[in-house]
């Protein structure tokens, strides 16, 4: 397994794994697994070299930490790292008032909270310790500090405000303490990445969705001044929800939805170059994305031990040079795009 080493502070930095393990699945996103099928399948990503795991308190409303904790237990605190999210808090409630029906399933019965203060930031980083059984983590990030969760532009205004004015301080302090090593948002666009990145000391960006085969806006106006910076980036959704891995066919996921006409149709002009290159898609959604120069992990989801072997495979890939030349002159990836060699 590749890894890449990140010092933006000259403190020793994080040694990262190439193919990370984003843990929202084994929180039961969109299906229920069994505890031991969850195990199983984060097993299968240590025996492969991972050695970078993401989790956060939304994930199965604190299922996914719990699951952390049982697989952890007995391993050597510094052979990995781990990375959680603050935000939200959470309050117990009955079984049919609970968040996320259609989401999760079979997870406790627990009402979301916002809030990106001072006093939540330090409480929920408590509370995700005694989850996860660990007595501390490695970054901390900033949870869904963007439109896609808050409903409008004026509505993240407030929230990056309070985020700034609260949470911003109480990484600030954890990290100048040596308490966390690293902190920086987890997100479901760029432009709040480049707004932080402009405003504060952050270190590295979660990014879910938004630098992929599919999707290069990101490319001028966060990506490459993160790595001029030297900020990390992790990459989540390098298959933008399934379309990438399966290919344009039948009920193919874009963003947890049904793929738009576009993105079938520009995955099904990427799957036919990829073919006539012999190289599968999905290796190549995993290559482009962790080419760029700021990457530092790129964590696609995985909920069985099938589905962990094709990460692994994918992170091992080859890609001929003749094929990224291919998008490039057809248009299907920006010219200045960094590719694998």
């Amino acid at each position: 397994m590749q890894k890449r080493h990140w010092d933006r502070l000259g403190n020793g930095g994080l040694t990262f794994t190439t193919l990370g393990f984003g843990t929202a699945p084994i929180g039961n996103l969109f299906r229920a697994i069994s505890d031991d099928d969850a195990h199983a399948v984060l097993q299968a990503a240590w025996e492969g070299g991972v050695r970078y795991f993401d989790t956060a308190p939304l994930y199965g409303l604190g299922l996914s930490e719990t699951r952390l904790n049982r697989f952890l237990r007995g391993k050597p605190r510094d052979e990995y790292v781990i990375s959680t999210k603050v935000g939200r808090l959470f309050r117990a409630t009955t079984p049919d008032r609970r968040d996320g029906f259609g989401k999760w399933f079979d997870v406790p019965s627990r009402n979301e909270v916002y809030d990106y203060g001072y006093d939540a930031t330090m409480r929920s980083l408590e509370f995700s310790l005694e989850r996860l059984g660990i007595d501390r983590v490695d970054i901390l990030y900033g949870h869904d500090l963007d439109i896609f969760n808050h409903g409008s532009q004026a509505a993240l205004d407030a929230r990056l405000a309070e985020f700034m004015a609260g949470s911003y301080r109480a990484l600030l302090k954890l990290r100048d303490e040596g308490t966390i090593r690293a902190f920086g948002a987890g997100v479901n666009e760029w432009q709040p990445c480049a707004w932080l990145m402009e405003r504060g000391d952050f270190d590295i960006f979660l990014l879910a969705g938004e630098y992929s085969l599919l999707r290069t806006e990101a490319l001028d106006g966060f990506m490459d001044p993160a790595a001029e910076r030297g900020v990390g980036v992790v990459i989540g959704g390098p298959y933008n929800s399934g379309i990438l891995a399966t290919g344009p066919k039948p009920g193919a996921k874009y963003r947890y939805e049904d793929a738009p006409p576009w993105a079938l149709e520009k995955a099904g002009q990427l799957q036919t170059l990829c073919a006539a290159h012999g190289t599968r898609l999905v290796d190549a959604a995993f290559q482009f994305c962790a080419a760029h120069p700021a990457v530092v992990s790129v964590i696609p989801g995985g909920q069985t031990v099938a589905e962990m072997a094709g990460n692994l495979k994918a992170a091992a890939a080859p890609v001929p040079a003749a094929l990224w030349a291919a998008m490039k002159d057809g248009n299907l990836l920006p010219a200045t795009a960094p590719v694998s060699p």
